[in-house]
């Protein structure tokens, strides 16, 4: 059997802890890969050799660290389809939307290719007689990216593109269900160039997670995942002194309005809902239909649903893949199945879809639930799955207060043509990230992303500005240079005069 061993210092480093974890082939059911699971000691060992990688790496100029990094998207741009290959075999998703995964990550790399522009820092001539005031960035140090399985490449690539262009080195813990393409990853980072040790991948489970966020010698932590271990990860990093940023849950809504294209609302809900099988924090969850039209609405949807070609990833014809595991399938099936004793209609039920000769593979079908209410387990609960809730309001202002009543603020989307409507709906509704007419609202790279509420924990949202910021620190220098012609001063020990 195939064995996914760490990355340190630029080279395979194979597992000593004796433990390892199954990688599944979601489509078949089949385990075949085994992933070597860190120790404590492990994650150690590649911290330190992080550590001293960073000794040059953070005083490296900004053209040697660019060379490599435009050298790097290159090898990706080269490598779309195995690095999708991987992300297909282990996640299970189908190749038109693991390309697609992968296009999203090369933008957070372009924008790393231009981190000469976005270090640049600022300067106050003349402050005083003779002083001059300069504000610079710094980076941290070692920091360390954990990452979820539903995006394997792309997450990993929001975060320390950015981190090794600022001068840190990285250690990535990436989840042990779809290890692979973190690997390549790494190995196409190396033959672009970058140095041995600047970059680290270390697999594991909550040890891994648990060591990664004690180490005295790691600055700052980035994490995407549920909102219970988010909370943990930013509790417990902060505890032991360490910025953080952890993206958690999400149960994202749109918002559609009676005077709506319903056409384009179908098509966005079904896309956004079912798209990667529903595995994606930016998934919308929950349909809010306004008024009259949500029998039409609820219809359109199932017409659409009902077509969607389930199967192997990698097969062309598929436009949906199976879910990650079965104990995840599992899960999923079950809100399906208890929302109608909580008084939801079920108009499409997805529950014990199989595939021709794929039966052992996680499948499960889509399923539409409508008139769901707000207390009940489907519409509370991210179910990361291919599940579409249907809500009711009479009114906008119903609508809106809904949604602002949920504990998550990730992402929300309102379909209109009132441009006054979607005006204030942008600067009302309490989201993080809002698309009008866009049913999934991913910021472009020079953008961040992250949500409000449970659906973030820290300051600073994930790559853009934020993210850089995130991967370095201010400083302030204060000059005075005497000029040629003085006579030497004498002390003087009154406070600085700047007028």
């Amino acid at each position: 059997m195939k064995t996914v061993n760490h990355w340190i210092g630029g080279k395979t480093v194979e597992g000593a802890s004796g433990t390892y974890g199954p990688v599944t082939d979601p489509a078949t059911g089949e385990v075949t890969t085994q992933v070597a699971l860190a120790s404590a000691e492990e994650v150690d060992a590649a911290v330190q050799v992080a550590k001293e990688a960073f000794q040059s790496w953070g005083q490296s100029s900004l053209a040697a660290r660019t060379k490599v990094l435009f050298a790097y998207r290159a090898l990706l741009d080269a490598n779309r389809d195995a690095i999708a290959e991987l992300i297909t075999a282990e996640h299970g998703k189908v190749h038109s939307d693991a390309l697609g995964e992968v296009a999203r990550g090369l933008e957070i790399v372009e924008l790393a290719c231009g981190i000469t522009t976005q270090l640049k820092g600022e300067l106050s001539t003349s402050v005083s007689n003779r002083v001059d005031v300069s504000a610079i960035r710094q980076p941290l140090g070692v920091v360390a990216g954990i990452t979820p399985f539903n995006f394997p490449a792309m997450v990993p690539m929001w975060m320390f593109p950015l981190a090794v262009a600022c001068g840190n080195t990285f250690i990535l813990k990436p989840s042990e269900k779809d290890p692979s393409a973190s690997l390549k990853l790494a190995e196409l980072a190396s033959e672009a160039g970058l140095p041995a040790g600047v970059l680290n991948v270390v697999h594991g489970d909550k040890v891994a997670v648990d060591a990664l966020l004690a180490h005295p010698d790691i600055a700052a932590v980035s994490f995407v995942g549920s909102t219970p271990i988010a909370r943990h990860i930013h509790s417990t990093a902060a505890a032991n002194g360490k910025r953080v940023q952890a993206l958690g849950g999400a149960k994202n809504h749109m918002l559609v309005l009676p005077d709506a294209d319903l056409d384009a609302a179908a098509d966005a809900a079904v896309s956004a809902a079912y798209g990667s099988a529903g595995e994606r924090c930016m998934a919308i969850s929950a349909v809010v239909a306004v008024g009259s039209i949500a029998d039409t609405l609820v219809e359109k949807i199932r017409e659409r649903a009902e077509k969607i070609k389930i199967g192997p990833g990698n097969d062309p014809t598929s436009e949906m893949g199976p879910l990650i595991t079965a104990a995840h399938r599992d899960k999923v099936a079950s809100y399906v199945k208890g929302a109608a004793d909580q008084g939801a209609d079920v108009v499409l039920d997805g529950t014990g879809y199989t595939v021709d000769g794929f039966e052992n593979g996680h499948w499960i079908g889509l399923s539409l639930l409508d008139n769901v209410k707000t207390d009940s387990d489907a519409y509370r609960d991210e179910i990361f799955g291919p599940v579409l809730c249907v809500l009711r309001a009479e009114t906008y202002e119903e609508g809106v207060a809904l949604i602002n009543a949920s504990p998550f603020g990730n992402g929300t989307a309102i379909f209109t043509r009132d441009g006054g409507a979607a005006r204030r709906f942008q600067l009302e509704i309490q989201a993080g990230m809002v698309g009008v007419n866009v049913p999934i609202p991913v910021p472009v790279g020079y953008h961040s992303f992250g949500g409000w509420k449970d659906s973030l924990f820290g300051d600073l949202h994930i790559y853009g500005n934020d993210g850089i910021h995130f991967y370095t620190r201010g400083k302030v220098v204060t000059t005075r240079w005497p000029d040629p012609s003085d006579a030497p001063a004498g002390v003087d020990l009154g406070f600085p005069r700047n007028h």
